[in-house]
């Protein structure tokens, strides 16, 4: 069985889903090689967990999209794996309508596929088929601890049908939600006790655990394949965006998400000038990979200088070569240049990414960042309590800062004092120029985020007591901790308190983050195979999660090597976006 490149998430969607439901007709002798038909989501999915080599060695010669054109290649076998939605199953009876373009279909849906969609493939194909299973997996394995639901292909519409006001697809938009967690839940073989943020003035975190809670007991009733149907030493936490409003808004100085707060990286494209490399004047397109890597020692002045050293020594070594030739070196020398090409084109990039950030940061970010920390965290560089956060906040106003910094600061203001006044309000909305815009600021009420400060919302809101961090070593422009890492930490522990985190199902008695689980668990390693046969935390948020928060996932996890933590969300967070978001509600 071949190997996906990854670990976590990925290596189990890949090895314990696509290869453990294909394994019965991947290896028989009269299949030498076979046809992989893919839509725009399982493109996605297995291009996150595998490479063209792993299908390669499974027999899987040609990669197909489900809704191009294709030629009929009727002596061959065809794998289709595709959502069960009503265009897939259409397309996928096109195939075999008038004529076959294939001699056998083996179908694989990501999901329940529904009645009548079986029926009508039933109906047209069902000679054709020799195959047809539902393997439930509806999630994008992001990184090896991190996971979106596959309706982040349409997360703005998933983010306002929740958020907006007497919205008519809200319920079928958590359904929908519900159902991806759940298939999460079973890539992992697991079956955790649920809980949920109490929340009085919102009750969307109670909703999806108490659906995803149904569903979960209802899966592991009907699927023959699991062998697990009681309760695993799992857990399942459930948290609205609206607990932490200020970790999405801050600036993040890790090397992911600034490039993805700072710089135009589209589509995971980063475009950079090469002129600079001794390379022909143009831009070029490179594919931005998410890793783990990002996470741990991935500042940028720490990351870079290493990078710079390793090509100064590699051109050390050309010149060298240059001196004194042999047809032996200039055999040996030309065995290297593609691997020289391509390391030099891996750090070129990540040089002019390291230097396009660190142009940014200090032409407005550095000066940015002090006000936001203080503003975030209530106190200053030195543990000094800021008395009077306007003060802090005035200097950004005055400065020619973008127009989109000055909000972030002035919704930073408004989270720090569990909302203003609202005379104080507009006299920021005007000074910010944004009288026409003001959705950017108000909307947040749509999140149950307190905007203007009553009575009413100071008892319906209250704000999650945070651990005292003050014996950590930090930089004074990166001192805020999301509350979510407080949240795992006291999770892992058991110290999360009942009345604020309502159990939706028990979680076994048994279950303890800690290295104390069960007086049969072993101390477990900290390699990530180790992790995964340990005590696992899940944690989704609803609306979103900002790569600060993806980040504490591996830092607890770290921390604590018997638990392993993975988050999940909608779709991941970029400042700007989700200000994009929240105007767009009343839209």
């Amino acid at each position: 069985m071949a190997a996906g490149a990854e670990h976590g998430l990925k290596r189990i969607v890949w090895q314990s889903k696509f290869m453990e439901y294909s394994a019965d007709f991947l290896h028989t002798s009269c299949m030498h090689s076979l046809i992989l038909i893919l839509d725009q989501f399982t493109t996605r999915l297995l291009s996150s967990c595998c490479k063209m080599s792993n299908l390669m060695s499974e027999g899987i010669t040609i990669v197909e999209d489900l809704h191009k054109n294709r030629e009929p290649v009727p002596e061959m076998k065809a794998i289709y794996f595709m959502r069960p939605t009503a265009m897939c199953v259409d397309a996928f009876i096109n195939d075999f309508k008038p004529k076959p373009k294939y001699k056998a279909a083996y179908v694989f849906f990501t999901d329940y596929c529904p009645d009548d969609l079986f029926d009508k493939m039933k109906k047209n194909c069902a000679k054709h088929i020799k195959v047809c299973k539902e393997i439930n997996i509806s999630f994008l394995p992001l990184e090896a601890q991190v996971s979106v639901d596959s309706f982040s292909l349409l997360w703005l519409k998933a983010f306002k049908s929740i958020y907006t006001p007497n919205s008519q697809d809200k319920d079928q938009t958590l359904e929908t939600i519900a159902n991806q967690i759940v298939t999460l839940c079973s890539t992992l073989d697991e079956y955790p006790g649920v809980r949920y943020k109490k929340d009085s003035a919102l009750d969307y975190g109670n909703k999806l655990a108490e659906l995803v809670d149904n569903k979960l007991a209802r899966h592991y009733e009907l699927d023959d394949h699991s062998k697990k149907k009681g309760k695993t030493q799992a857990q399942l936490l459930i948290v609205d965006r609206a607990l932490d409003p200020v970790s999405p808004i801050l600036h993040e100085l890790t090397f992911q998400a600034m490039a993805y707060d700072l710089i135009p990286i589209k589509d995971n494209n980063y475009e950079y000038d090469t002129s600079t490399y001794s390379q022909p004047n143009h831009l070029i397109s490179i594919y931005f990979t998410r890793r783990p890597c990002n996470y741990f020692g991935s500042a940028v002045y720490w990351q870079i200088p290493k990078l710079v050293k390793e090509i100064s020594a590699n051109r050390d070594e050309k010149k060298q070569a240059d001196g004194k030739i042999t047809i032996g070196g200039l055999s040996q020398l030309m065995k290297k240049m593609p691997g020289f090409r391509k390391q030099m084109t891996q750090k070129t990039v990540h040089v002019s990414l390291a230097e396009d950030l660190m142009s940014h940061f200090q032409k407005n970010v550095e000066k940015l960042c002090k006000a936001e920390q203080d503003l975030a965290v209530g106190a200053d560089a030195e543990g000094q309590k800021v008395k009077d956060p306007m003060r802090t906040l005035l200097p950004v106003l005055l400065h020619p800062h973008d127009t989109t910094d000055k909000i972030r600061a002035v919704l930073l203001y408004i989270f720090s004092l569990n909302g203003t006044t609202a005379e104080n309000l507009n006299k920021l909305i005007q000074h910010v120029k944004i009288e026409d815009e003001s959705g950017y600021i108000l909307n947040w009420k749509h999140l149950g985020v307190p905007i203007l400060s009553t009575v009413s919302l100071m008892f319906s809101f209250r704000k999650q007591p945070r651990k005292d961090r003050s014996d950590k070593e930090t930089y004074n422009v990166s001192r805020w901790t999301p509350v979510i890492k407080d949240i795992m930490e006291d999770a892992v522990e058991n110290k999360l308190e009942v009345k604020d985190w309502p159990y939706q199902s028990e979680c076994p008695s048994v279950w303890n983050g800690s290295r104390a689980v069960s007086a049969r668990q072993k101390h477990k390693g900290s390699s990530p195979d180790d992790l995964r046969s340990g005590s696992r935390l899940i944690l989704f948020v609803l609306g979103g999660v900002s790569y600060s928060e993806m980040r504490c996932a591996y830092e607890v996890t770290h921390a604590n090597k018997s638990c392993e933590v993975i988050i999940g969300s909608t779709h991941i967070l970029t400042p700007r976006g989700l200000l994009e978001d929240i105007y767009n509600l009343d839209k």
